[in-house]
């Protein structure tokens, strides 16, 4: 008969070990942040009881003071994140993602409204009007996120006397989402082209004040920048790359990889983790359901994020922000 892997607390836990009990276990004694699964032998089964906590062994000392490894953690260890996989009591009634798109497809459109622009509809946010006297600012937002993140500074802007606008690039937020190949390449050609047509629509001819953020767009954003200085008053720069040096953050190497990437690309919670990743709060679930919103709705964002981050030359386009910027004024 196959036996099962004993965890033995006297000898050294691999990383991937399991502490394991035979004593029977039901998941109505489970206390705590425990989790609980089946080991099946060929006659058996051994409850296996992953820890959260180790607080049935405290004060023993010794490696058992450690926290025990949790095979959930990649997941749980973001507050924001755990509702998003916690079964309902009910989870026919409310478990579904139909019923969580109907709970917070209404959510998140704050300032915002759809414009044609080309042969696509952007969805755009707008505080303030032309009449501002202290000028137009334009605010793009980073992949894998949208202008949801802008709702509350182009509110305040507008108080200070601006005119803003804050749109979601094609493939993320609420604006269309190509299939790539079919309409968009998602390259920085096309990037900067639909910028430019969607400037044209929204009649923005004055030079403006730009503001960029992130690594993927964000970095179009500056190569657009350098293109067409003469149409920027000013430039804000939010965590997007300036020198050849910059590293490539983790999620971007991630999805380069084959099959990988597809499946990392339709994480729903992926665009708020990213957030929570670069910043020093943790998002309310309201907040956090927005960011999930576009990736529930369908596998566009996160083919659209993938197309890109594959299509970018990082090498090149670092290496022209670099030496734009230490020319250019």
């Amino acid at each position: 008969m196959a036996s099962p892997l004993i965890y033995s607390p006297s000898s050294r836990p691999s990383p991937l070990a399991f502490p394991v009990s035979t004593k029977k276990s039901s998941a109505a004694s489970l206390d705590g942040p425990k989790a609980w699964g089946l080991l099946c032998g060929t006659r058996r089964r051994v409850a296996v009881i992953v820890n959260g906590s180790n607080d049935e062994k405290k004060g023993k000392g010794g490696e058992d003071d450690r926290p025990s490894f949790n095979p959930f953690g990649f997941v749980t260890d973001n507050p924001s994140s755990r509702s998003a996989i916690q079964l309902p009591e009910s989870p026919a009634e409310d478990g579904n993602v139909g019923q969580m798109l109907y709970r917070i497809e209404d959510k998140g459109k704050e300032y915002g409204s759809y414009v044609k622009s080309g042969k696509f509809r952007w969805f755009v946010r707008e505080t303030g009007s032309s009449d501002n006297p202290r000028g137009t600012v334009v605010f793009i937002h980073g992949a894998p996120t949208q202008s949801y993140s802008y709702r509350v500074v182009i509110s305040q802007m507008a108080d200070a006397g601006y005119h803003c606008f804050a749109p979601d690039w094609i493939g993320f937020g609420f604006s269309d989402k190509p299939q790539p190949g079919y309409g968009f390449l998602y390259t920085e050609e096309e990037f900067h082209a639909a910028f430019d047509r969607l400037l044209a629509t929204l009649d923005i001819n004055s030079p403006f004040f730009l503001v960029v953020q992130g690594f993927l767009v964000g970095s179009y954003g500056l190569t657009w920048a350098l293109k067409n200085s003469n149409k920027i008053t000013k430039l804000a720069v939010l965590n997007s790359p300036l020198t050849v040096s910059s590293p490539l953050p983790g999620l971007f190497q991630k999805l380069r990889f084959p099959l990988y990437g597809e499946f990392t690309c339709q994480n729903a919670v992926m665009a708020e983790r990213f957030i929570e990743a670069g910043s020093p709060y943790v998002l309310k679930l309201e907040k956090a359901d927005v960011y999930r919103l576009p990736y529930l709705e369908s596998g566009g964002p996160g083919f659209a994020l993938l197309e890109a981050a594959r299509k970018a030359n990082f090498k090149d386009i670092l290496s022209r922000i670099a030496g734009g910027f230490s020319s250019t004024r």
